[in-house]
Protein backbone atom coordinates (compact mmCIF):
# COMPACT_ATOMS: atom_id res chain seq x y z
CA UNK A 1 0.00 0.00 0.00
CA UNK A 2 1.13 3.48 -0.63
CA UNK A 3 2.32 5.51 1.81
CA UNK A 4 0.75 8.76 1.02
CA UNK A 5 2.40 12.23 2.37
CA UNK A 6 0.31 14.45 3.97
CA UNK A 7 -1.32 17.15 2.19
CA UNK A 8 0.25 20.68 2.88
CA UNK A 9 -1.43 23.88 1.82
CA UNK A 10 0.80 26.55 0.69
CA UNK A 11 -0.31 29.87 -0.74
CA UNK A 12 1.60 30.08 -4.26
CA UNK A 13 3.36 33.14 -6.14
CA UNK A 14 0.19 35.33 -7.41
CA UNK A 15 -2.23 33.91 -4.65
CA UNK A 16 -3.89 36.01 -2.43
CA UNK A 17 -3.89 35.63 1.47
CA UNK A 18 -5.75 36.46 3.97
CA UNK A 19 -3.03 35.86 6.39
CA UNK A 20 0.06 36.90 4.53
CA UNK A 21 1.71 39.12 7.11
CA UNK A 22 1.74 35.63 9.30
CA UNK A 23 2.78 33.31 7.06
CA UNK A 24 5.66 35.96 6.12
CA UNK A 25 6.74 35.47 10.49
CA UNK A 26 6.54 31.85 9.77
CA UNK A 27 8.77 31.71 6.68
CA UNK A 28 11.05 33.95 8.44
CA UNK A 29 10.97 31.61 11.43
CA UNK A 30 11.70 28.20 9.71
CA UNK A 31 14.07 30.15 7.63
CA UNK A 32 16.06 31.09 10.93
CA UNK A 33 15.56 27.51 12.39
CA UNK A 34 16.82 25.74 8.91
CA UNK A 35 19.83 28.26 9.17
CA UNK A 36 20.83 26.76 12.61
CA UNK A 37 20.31 23.24 11.36
CA UNK A 38 22.48 23.57 8.58
CA UNK A 39 25.28 25.05 10.51
CA UNK A 40 25.45 21.79 11.80
CA UNK A 41 28.13 19.31 10.44
CA UNK A 42 26.30 15.86 10.01
CA UNK A 43 29.21 13.17 11.37
CA UNK A 44 28.60 9.88 10.07
CA UNK A 45 30.06 8.76 13.74
CA UNK A 46 27.70 10.43 15.31
CA UNK A 47 24.25 8.99 16.83
CA UNK A 48 22.86 12.39 18.16
CA UNK A 49 24.08 15.93 18.06
CA UNK A 50 22.46 19.44 19.81
CA UNK A 51 23.88 22.92 18.56
CA UNK A 52 22.83 26.16 20.69
CA UNK A 53 20.19 24.68 22.28
CA UNK A 54 17.68 27.34 24.30
CA UNK A 55 14.71 26.50 26.20
CA UNK A 56 12.58 28.85 27.87
CA UNK A 57 10.32 28.66 29.87
CA UNK A 58 7.44 31.07 29.78
CA UNK A 59 6.00 32.33 33.38
CA UNK A 60 4.01 35.36 34.46
CA UNK A 61 5.59 35.47 37.78
CA UNK A 62 7.34 38.29 39.13
CA UNK A 63 10.79 36.99 38.05
CA UNK A 64 10.02 36.46 34.80
CA UNK A 65 10.73 33.66 32.33
CA UNK A 66 12.78 30.68 33.08
CA UNK A 67 15.62 29.71 30.47
CA UNK A 68 16.21 26.08 31.11
CA UNK A 69 18.84 25.58 28.55
CA UNK A 70 21.28 28.26 27.20
CA UNK A 71 22.90 27.78 24.52
CA UNK A 72 23.89 24.47 24.96
CA UNK A 73 26.20 22.58 22.63
CA UNK A 74 26.44 17.84 22.69
CA UNK A 75 27.55 15.14 20.43
CA UNK A 76 27.39 11.14 21.50
CA UNK A 77 28.94 8.79 19.35
CA UNK A 78 27.71 5.72 17.90
CA UNK A 79 27.57 3.46 20.57
CA UNK A 80 29.37 5.42 23.51
CA UNK A 81 27.69 6.29 26.77
CA UNK A 82 27.68 9.61 28.47
CA UNK A 83 26.32 10.35 31.94
CA UNK A 84 24.87 13.54 32.74
CA UNK A 85 25.72 15.43 36.02
CA UNK A 86 24.12 18.24 38.05
CA UNK A 87 22.55 19.82 40.92
CA UNK A 88 18.51 19.70 40.54
CA UNK A 89 16.64 22.43 38.73
CA UNK A 90 20.01 22.47 36.43
CA UNK A 91 17.94 21.76 33.27
CA UNK A 92 18.66 17.89 32.50
CA UNK A 93 14.81 16.84 32.30
CA UNK A 94 14.02 19.62 29.74
CA UNK A 95 17.29 18.57 27.98
CA UNK A 96 16.58 14.97 27.63
CA UNK A 97 13.19 16.34 26.24
CA UNK A 98 14.79 18.28 23.75
CA UNK A 99 17.15 15.85 22.49
CA UNK A 100 14.58 12.84 22.00
CA UNK A 101 12.12 15.37 20.38
CA UNK A 102 9.40 15.01 22.92
CA UNK A 103 9.87 18.83 23.44
CA UNK A 104 10.77 21.68 20.57
CA UNK A 105 13.43 23.96 21.77
CA UNK A 106 12.80 27.71 21.72
CA UNK A 107 16.02 27.78 19.76
CA UNK A 108 19.14 25.60 18.72
CA UNK A 109 18.73 22.18 16.37
CA UNK A 110 18.94 18.88 17.14
CA UNK A 111 20.31 15.89 14.57
CA UNK A 112 19.54 12.13 15.22
CA UNK A 113 21.07 9.68 13.64
CA UNK A 114 21.96 11.93 10.50
CA UNK A 115 18.77 14.09 10.66
CA UNK A 116 17.31 16.84 11.47
CA UNK A 117 14.43 16.22 14.13
CA UNK A 118 13.45 20.10 15.03
CA UNK A 119 11.61 20.40 12.49
CA UNK A 120 9.55 17.04 11.85
CA UNK A 121 6.25 17.17 13.42
CA UNK A 122 3.23 14.11 13.91
CA UNK A 123 3.79 10.95 11.52
CA UNK A 124 7.56 11.60 10.80
CA UNK A 125 8.89 12.48 14.34
CA UNK A 126 6.89 9.38 15.72
CA UNK A 127 8.20 7.26 13.14
CA UNK A 128 12.12 8.42 13.69
CA UNK A 129 11.83 8.10 17.52
CA UNK A 130 10.50 4.67 16.79
CA UNK A 131 13.47 3.41 15.02
CA UNK A 132 16.02 5.16 16.92
CA UNK A 133 15.74 6.01 20.59
CA UNK A 134 14.10 4.86 23.50
CA UNK A 135 13.17 6.76 26.91
CA UNK A 136 13.40 5.94 30.28
CA UNK A 137 12.20 8.19 33.12
CA UNK A 138 11.73 8.76 36.66
CA UNK A 139 8.52 8.14 36.31
CA UNK A 140 7.58 5.09 34.68
CA UNK A 141 4.39 6.41 32.27
CA UNK A 142 2.69 3.26 32.13
CA UNK A 143 -0.34 2.83 30.30
CA UNK A 144 -2.83 2.01 33.28
CA UNK A 145 -5.58 0.18 31.28
CA UNK A 146 -2.76 -2.41 30.28
CA UNK A 147 -0.70 -5.28 32.30
CA UNK A 148 3.00 -5.32 32.71
CA UNK A 149 3.60 -7.70 29.57
CA UNK A 150 0.92 -5.77 27.31
CA UNK A 151 2.72 -2.11 28.10
CA UNK A 152 5.86 -3.90 27.31
CA UNK A 153 4.96 -5.55 24.33
CA UNK A 154 2.75 -2.55 23.02
CA UNK A 155 5.96 -0.42 21.29
CA UNK A 156 6.17 -3.33 18.94
CA UNK A 157 2.55 -3.69 18.78
CA UNK A 158 2.70 -0.17 17.49
CA UNK A 159 5.11 -0.99 15.17
CA UNK A 160 3.09 -3.85 13.35
CA UNK A 161 4.25 -6.68 15.25
CA UNK A 162 1.77 -10.34 16.22
CA UNK A 163 0.70 -9.56 19.30
CA UNK A 164 1.57 -13.02 20.24
CA UNK A 165 5.25 -12.86 18.76
CA UNK A 166 5.63 -9.25 20.71
CA UNK A 167 4.44 -10.81 24.15
CA UNK A 168 6.92 -13.62 24.08
CA UNK A 169 10.07 -11.23 23.29
CA UNK A 170 8.00 -8.85 26.36
CA UNK A 171 7.91 -11.75 28.84
CA UNK A 172 11.56 -12.72 28.07
CA UNK A 173 12.93 -9.39 29.24
CA UNK A 174 10.23 -9.15 32.04
CA UNK A 175 12.17 -12.56 32.94
CA UNK A 176 15.28 -10.95 33.31
CA UNK A 177 14.51 -8.10 35.12
CA UNK A 178 12.69 -10.39 37.45
CA UNK A 179 9.27 -9.16 36.56
CA UNK A 180 8.35 -12.72 35.00
CA UNK A 181 5.86 -13.52 38.28
CA UNK A 182 4.07 -10.08 37.83
CA UNK A 183 3.19 -10.10 34.45
CA UNK A 184 -0.50 -9.94 34.04
CA UNK A 185 -0.41 -7.23 37.60
CA UNK A 186 -1.74 -4.02 36.71
CA UNK A 187 0.34 -0.72 36.96
CA UNK A 188 -2.04 0.32 40.44
CA UNK A 189 -1.22 -2.64 41.39
CA UNK A 190 2.60 -2.75 41.28
CA UNK A 191 5.75 -0.99 43.59
CA UNK A 192 7.16 2.00 42.51
CA UNK A 193 10.60 -0.09 41.56
CA UNK A 194 8.23 -2.91 39.67
CA UNK A 195 7.11 -0.11 37.44
CA UNK A 196 10.08 1.04 36.41
CA UNK A 197 11.54 -2.32 35.80
CA UNK A 198 8.71 -3.07 33.54
CA UNK A 199 9.71 0.51 32.13
CA UNK A 200 12.84 -0.42 31.31
CA UNK A 201 11.71 -3.73 29.94
CA UNK A 202 9.54 -1.26 27.58
CA UNK A 203 12.14 0.95 26.54
CA UNK A 204 15.03 -2.16 25.61
CA UNK A 205 12.05 -4.45 23.15
CA UNK A 206 12.59 -2.08 20.54
CA UNK A 207 16.28 -2.74 20.01
CA UNK A 208 17.29 1.30 20.00
CA UNK A 209 20.25 2.54 19.10
CA UNK A 210 19.95 5.55 21.58
CA UNK A 211 18.35 5.39 25.34
CA UNK A 212 17.85 8.59 26.92
CA UNK A 213 17.30 7.53 30.63
CA UNK A 214 16.46 10.02 34.21
CA UNK A 215 17.87 8.46 36.73
CA UNK A 216 16.85 4.84 35.21
CA UNK A 217 18.10 2.60 38.46
CA UNK A 218 16.58 5.50 40.89
CA UNK A 219 13.64 3.27 42.05
CA UNK A 220 15.98 -0.45 41.81
CA UNK A 221 17.73 -2.27 44.98
CA UNK A 222 20.98 -2.58 44.85
CA UNK A 223 21.32 -5.69 43.59
CA UNK A 224 18.83 -5.26 40.52
CA UNK A 225 20.49 -1.96 39.79
CA UNK A 226 24.03 -3.75 38.87
CA UNK A 227 21.75 -6.47 36.74
CA UNK A 228 20.10 -3.57 34.75
CA UNK A 229 23.51 -1.89 34.47
CA UNK A 230 24.67 -5.41 33.46
CA UNK A 231 22.67 -5.18 30.80
CA UNK A 232 23.06 -1.75 29.70
CA UNK A 233 27.03 -2.91 29.61
CA UNK A 234 25.84 -5.42 27.18
CA UNK A 235 23.83 -3.56 24.55
CA UNK A 236 26.71 -0.97 24.78
CA UNK A 237 29.41 -3.38 24.60
CA UNK A 238 28.26 -5.54 22.27
CA UNK A 239 25.38 -4.11 20.13
CA UNK A 240 27.11 -0.56 20.26
CA UNK A 241 24.39 1.28 21.31
CA UNK A 242 24.00 4.90 22.78
CA UNK A 243 23.01 5.88 26.19
CA UNK A 244 22.73 9.06 27.78
CA UNK A 245 21.96 9.26 31.26
CA UNK A 246 20.95 11.78 33.62
CA UNK A 247 22.09 10.44 37.12
CA UNK A 248 23.16 11.24 41.03
CA UNK A 249 24.53 7.69 41.21
CA UNK A 250 28.07 6.86 41.18
CA UNK A 251 27.71 3.47 40.04
CA UNK A 252 26.25 4.83 36.62
CA UNK A 253 28.70 7.41 36.27
CA UNK A 254 31.41 5.04 36.28
CA UNK A 255 29.64 2.88 33.67
CA UNK A 256 29.29 5.77 31.50
CA UNK A 257 32.80 6.55 28.91
CA UNK A 258 32.19 10.33 29.75
CA UNK A 259 30.04 12.55 32.54
CA UNK A 260 29.44 16.36 31.38
CA UNK A 261 28.28 18.57 34.56
CA UNK A 262 25.28 20.84 33.95
CA UNK A 263 25.10 23.83 35.49
CA UNK A 264 21.86 26.55 34.95
CA UNK A 265 21.48 24.93 31.35
CA UNK A 266 24.97 24.37 30.35
CA UNK A 267 27.74 21.89 30.12
CA UNK A 268 30.50 23.27 32.21
CA UNK A 269 32.86 20.38 32.36
CA UNK A 270 33.80 17.01 31.35
CA UNK A 271 34.58 13.93 33.67
CA UNK A 272 36.02 10.97 32.90
CA UNK A 273 34.60 7.55 34.46
CA UNK A 274 35.96 7.52 37.71
CA UNK A 275 33.66 10.55 38.82
CA UNK A 276 32.95 11.00 42.19
CA UNK A 277 29.50 12.75 42.36
CA UNK A 278 29.97 13.80 45.54
CA UNK A 279 33.32 15.78 44.81
CA UNK A 280 33.18 16.74 41.17
CA UNK A 281 36.27 19.48 41.40
CA UNK A 282 38.37 16.07 41.62
CA UNK A 283 38.18 15.00 37.87
CA UNK A 284 36.50 17.73 36.38
CA UNK A 285 37.89 19.44 33.36
CA UNK A 286 36.42 22.99 31.77
CA UNK A 287 34.65 22.59 28.55
CA UNK A 288 34.91 25.75 26.10
CA UNK A 289 32.06 25.10 23.17
CA UNK A 290 32.05 25.96 19.51
CA UNK A 291 31.50 29.32 19.93
CA UNK A 292 34.05 30.37 22.57
CA UNK A 293 32.00 30.27 25.71
CA UNK A 294 32.92 28.89 29.04
CA UNK A 295 30.94 28.83 31.92
CA UNK A 296 32.67 28.04 35.54
CA UNK A 297 30.95 25.92 37.82
CA UNK A 298 29.82 27.64 41.34
CA UNK A 299 32.59 26.53 43.75
CA UNK A 300 35.32 26.98 41.24
CA UNK A 301 34.04 30.39 40.76
CA UNK A 302 33.92 30.88 44.29
CA UNK A 303 37.59 29.43 44.82
CA UNK A 304 39.61 32.58 41.98
CA UNK A 305 37.36 35.08 44.26
CA UNK A 306 34.07 35.50 42.03
CA UNK A 307 33.70 37.26 38.72
CA UNK A 308 35.41 39.95 37.16
CA UNK A 309 38.12 40.50 34.82
CA UNK A 310 40.96 38.48 33.93
CA UNK A 311 44.05 39.02 31.99
CA UNK A 312 45.61 36.46 29.45
CA UNK A 313 49.26 36.59 30.49
CA UNK A 314 50.11 33.07 28.38
CA UNK A 315 48.16 31.48 25.68
CA UNK A 316 49.55 29.22 23.40
CA UNK A 317 48.57 25.54 21.58
CA UNK A 318 46.76 23.58 23.73
CA UNK A 319 47.37 25.92 27.21
CA UNK A 320 45.87 29.18 28.28
CA UNK A 321 45.88 30.68 31.85
CA UNK A 322 43.66 33.74 33.47
CA UNK A 323 44.84 36.46 36.06
CA UNK A 324 42.75 38.98 37.65
CA UNK A 325 43.14 42.19 36.76
CA UNK A 326 45.27 44.16 39.34
CA UNK A 327 42.68 46.84 39.98
CA UNK A 328 40.37 43.99 40.94
CA UNK A 329 42.41 42.24 43.41
CA UNK A 330 40.98 41.78 47.07
CA UNK A 331 44.03 41.22 49.13
CA UNK A 332 42.62 38.79 52.07
CA UNK A 333 44.42 38.52 55.34
CA UNK A 334 45.03 34.65 56.59
CA UNK A 335 42.75 34.27 59.60
CA UNK A 336 43.67 33.59 62.73
CA UNK A 337 42.17 30.15 64.18
CA UNK A 338 38.88 30.83 66.57
CA UNK A 339 38.43 29.78 69.91
CA UNK A 340 35.77 29.83 72.42
CA UNK A 341 36.54 32.63 74.62
CA UNK A 342 37.85 31.61 78.40
CA UNK A 343 36.53 34.42 79.90
CA UNK A 344 32.91 35.96 79.65
CA UNK A 345 33.30 38.86 78.40
CA UNK A 346 29.85 40.60 79.92
CA UNK A 347 30.59 39.41 83.72
CA UNK A 348 33.95 38.19 83.75
CA UNK A 349 33.48 34.50 84.44
CA UNK A 350 36.41 32.27 84.39
CA UNK A 351 35.11 29.08 81.98
CA UNK A 352 38.61 27.51 82.74
CA UNK A 353 38.70 24.49 80.57
CA UNK A 354 35.04 23.76 80.29
CA UNK A 355 33.26 23.41 76.74
CA UNK A 356 29.39 25.02 77.88
CA UNK A 357 28.26 27.68 75.51
CA UNK A 358 26.67 30.25 78.03
CA UNK A 359 27.84 31.86 80.83
CA UNK A 360 26.15 30.04 84.14
CA UNK A 361 26.63 33.55 86.09
CA UNK A 362 25.07 36.00 83.54
CA UNK A 363 23.83 33.89 80.63
CA UNK A 364 25.29 35.10 77.89
CA UNK A 365 26.18 33.25 74.70
CA UNK A 366 30.08 32.36 74.81
CA UNK A 367 31.55 33.81 71.97
CA UNK A 368 34.36 32.68 69.54
CA UNK A 369 37.70 34.52 69.99
CA UNK A 370 41.05 34.79 68.31
CA UNK A 371 43.68 32.03 69.25
CA UNK A 372 46.44 34.37 69.74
Amino acid sequence: MNKQKPFEHTVGQGKESENTEEEILKANEEFKEAQIENSISVDDNEILNANGLYHVYESKALEGNVVALRGLHVSVKKGEAVAVVGPSGSGKSTLLKCLGGLMKPSAGGVIMAGEAITRMQGSELVEMRQKTVSFIFQESNLLPDLNALDNVAQPLVHQGEMVRSAQEKAMELLDFLKMKERAYGMPEELSGGEQQRVAIARALITNPKLILADEPTGALDPITSREVLGLFKELHEEKDVAFLIVTHSREVAAFADRSLELRDGRFVAQHGNTVDISDLNDSREIIIDDTGTVTLPPDLLAQIGGSGRFEIPAAEQNEISFSRVEEERVEIEESNELILSPICPACKHDYKKGKIQMCPECGSSRPMVNAD
